[in-house]
């Protein structure tokens, strides 16, 4: 008989569920429904045990509520998605981190999960703990091929399916979904990088680690092999940024830039920083009130997602983003390749999370949450 950790009850007893020997258990799982679509690994009893000492220990104690069930986390449940998702015990800190992020009330976890539109928690990991547990900022970043980025958000996910009760179709209503919703999660490029991590721009040291959190549409490519000044770089991404069917142009609200490191070394050798591309593209990444309205020709609209400032007139510009501190910029990508991405948000129904990664319950860095940090 094969001794499986399930559902937290009240007893160690309950909390073992015995299956007859010579069972599938791949295909159990899956009658089970507690997998994302691919198979699951084994979460057996000392397995969990592992992770949940992994955790900080006390299996049955609450780490939060996941919308919109309003599920109870608990730290064995949670070891018990980590297991399943194939993580290693490592990988636990950055895990937990991001779980509370995603849980804080700004960022709306029930309404990326409910709602119609395809946006999906993107991760990224910042500071020392990235490199220890061996996460991709590289090559292929966004893709296939490393553990960590991919069991890390891949079991985020089952929390989200099993604890929080998003399965499509039932609470999750999105029209169309993306890859993302399977493992989105990634680790900036610091080495490459010629600007302080994100992670430093927002106010923590180099010594911490960092998960940040959005909701957010697939990278949209923005390739320029022929720009040697930051300028032309950046109007390439302004043009990816200025369409009139992303999120952020018809709701506003948060996004990310991604500057490949080849675009990085062009950019900041000319003595542009950080805040410098973000100010850019705030200004420049834009399109006309006539253009997003469709002139009109379906009658006169009045699109109450957009922030109150913002002219409702033919020839007024509409920004993407409302402010600069509304881009959330990262290095990543591999050393070769003139290309750069543009990962739009779910809008002003969102807000991004940043938080320190550690054991402790209480993140000892601050807590950043609509572009801005609070002690």
């Amino acid at each position: 008989m094969a001794q499986l950790a399930v559902r937290p009850a009240q007893t160690a007893e309950q909390n073992v569920m015995r299956v007859p020997a010579g069972t599938n258990l791949t295909e159990w799982y899956f009658e089970q429904e507690w997998t994302d679509g691919l198979p699951v690994m084994p979460p057996t009893r000392a397995l969990v045990n592992t992770f949940v000492d992994a955790l900080g220990g006390d299996p049955h104690f609450v780490e939060c509520k996941v919308p919109p069930r309003q599920g109870s986390l608990t730290r064995e449940v949670l070891a018990i998605n980590m297991v399943m998702a194939g993580c290693k015990p490592e990988y636990a800190p950055v895990v937990h981190a991001a779980i509370l992020a995603l849980t804080a009330k700004a960022f709306n976890l029930n309404g990326v999960q409910a709602t119609t539109h395809m946006a999906a928690p993107l991760l990224v990991v910042n500071g020392p703990i990235a490199g220890d547990i061996g996460m991709n900022g590289g090559c292929n970043a966004f893709g296939s091929g490393n553990r960590a980025n991919a069991t890390i958000g891949r079991a985020l996910r089952l929390v989200l399916l099993n604890v929080g009760g998003a399965w499509p179709g039932d609470l999750d209503k999105s029209t169309l979904g993306h890859p993302g919703k399977y493992t989105y999660c990634v680790a900036e490029n610091q080495a490459a990088s010629p600007w302080a991590p994100y992670h430093v721009e927002k106010g923590f040291g180099p010594e911490d680690s960092t998960v940040f959190v959005l909701a957010a549409e697939p990278p949209h490519s923005v390739t320029n092999h022929v720009a040697n000044d930051p300028e032309g770089i950046l109007d390439s991404i302004c043009s990816a940024m200025s369409t009139i069917a992303n999120n952020n142009a018809v709701s506003s609200g948060h996004c990310a830039v991604v500057i490949g490191p080849e675009h990085a070394r062009t950019i900041a050798g000319k003595g542009w920083t950080r805040h410098d591309v973000r100010s850019y593209l705030a200004m420049h990444a834009y399109n006309f009130f006539s253009e997003i309205s469709f002139d009109q020709r379906y009658g006169k609209i009045y699109n109450r997602n957009l922030p109150k400032w913002y002219k409702r007139e033919p020839d007024a510009r509409i920004p993407i983003v409302p402010s600069p501190d509304h881009i959330h910029l990262f290095v990543i990508g591999g050393e070769a390749g003139r290309f750069s991405a543009f990962i739009p948000g779910w809008g002003h129904m969102s807000s991004p999370v940043l938080r320190s990664i550690e054991t402790a319950a209480q993140p000892k860095a601050p807590i950043c949450v609509d572009g801005t940090c609070y002690l």
